[in-house]
């Protein structure tokens, strides 16, 4: 049995600078870091002819080609598979639909796992590029390529997305105590909703591609956020970050009339009235985990937990997508 993981990921700033319809025409840039909650993908052969797929569903079909599971149709086809005699699992720590990037880390994890199958190991830029290319080209998902990067590489990295789709990841140059801080002093809150980030998604491509003066400008802002946030890590101003990441989120708020709503303001007024200096939606919006950085855990914790918010604590992953068993 083979068994491949891939971490899951929090946006730290830049977030939406990553999709084609923006970086083709302007470049863009975030920063992202992977933490320790995965999605698994499992892989054995099988005595029997038909494929066997668990996940939410089960589907048992004559071959790959006829899943309705659209990633795992397409990695397969990609890689040549037909399936057959094979059955493929998958679990995760944190369900899909709540900003974590879990669609990115199942698509890599499952390319992990495929490509151990086939005894063809690939380093962990062919993996990414590998699933930008099932979801964005083959699957037409009005996405970018942050989370199959940062669920490939693992780590807390800036990205650099060229005009022509070159990806250049780059090491967030601080201290490990100035990581360590970070890792500490960013929570996460579930907020209750989840959501498909394609729908949101949906509407920045659009106006992105129409070259809609607003939308531009707001990805630019976003952009320069992104490089500042950065900027402040690297300086060891953790506190700065918190500043700008409310201010990012303001402007985030703007590019769609579902990017938030009046259960998760409250929520996000709350937090920042109990310690929180600055805070967001990961991810594309709409619902899912709302992070904040605080410099006193323990206000903001029991403020949260009193309106009945769960939190769920993590550490930076570092490994990246990899095969934990074969």
């Amino acid at each position: 049995m083979i068994i491949a993981r891939s971490p899951l990921r929090i946006s730290l700033g830049g977030g939406g600078t990553d999709l084609p319809s923006y970086y083709q025409d302007h470049e863009g840039f975030l920063i992202a870091a992977a933490i320790d909650k995965y999605v698994y993908i499992t892989i054995h052969q099988t005595f029997v002819e038909e494929m066997i797929v668990k996940y939410a569903e089960l589907e048992r079909v004559e071959s790959a080609q006829h899943l309705q599971h659209s990633i795992i149709r397409e990695a397969f086809d990609l890689m040549g598979l037909d399936g057959r005699y094979m059955e493929v699992s998958s679990m995760a720590d944190i369900p899909a639909g709540t900003g974590l990037g879990s669609s990115g880390s199942f698509c890599t994890a499952l390319l992990t796992a495929l490509h151990q199958y086939t005894k063809n190991p690939v380093d962990a830029e062919h993996v990414a590029e590998q699933a930008c290319h099932i979801e964005i080209e083959r699957l037409g998902e009005p996405i970018g390529k942050q989370d199959q990067y940062v669920a490939s590489f693992g780590g807390a990295n800036g990205y650099h997305f060229s005009k022509d789709g070159k990806v250049e990841v780059c090491p967030i140059k601080c201290s490990n105590e100035t990581l360590y801080n970070l890792e500490e002093n960013l929570l996460l809150f579930f907020t209750g909703y989840s959501r498909r980030a394609s729908s949101i998604l949906e509407i920045q491509d659009n106006l992105s591609r129409s070259n809609d003066r607003g939308m531009i400008d707001n990805l630019h802002y976003v952009k320069q956020l992104g490089k500042e946030s950065l900027a402040a890590i690297e300086s060891d101003n953790l506190a700065d970050m918190g500043r700008i990441m409310d201010e990012h989120w303001q402007h985030k708020k703007s590019r769609a009339p579902n990017m938030s709503n009046t259960q998760v303001d409250e929520y996000y007024a709350h937090a920042l009235k109990n310690g929180a200096m600055g805070g967001k939606l990961v991810g594309a919006g709409g619902g899912g985990f709302l992070m904040f950085y605080t410099e006193d855990r323990m206000r903001l914790r029991s403020a949260m937990s009193d309106i009945g918010l769960k939190e769920v604590r993590f550490q930076f992953d570092y490994e990246g997508s990899k095969v934990i068993s074969s």
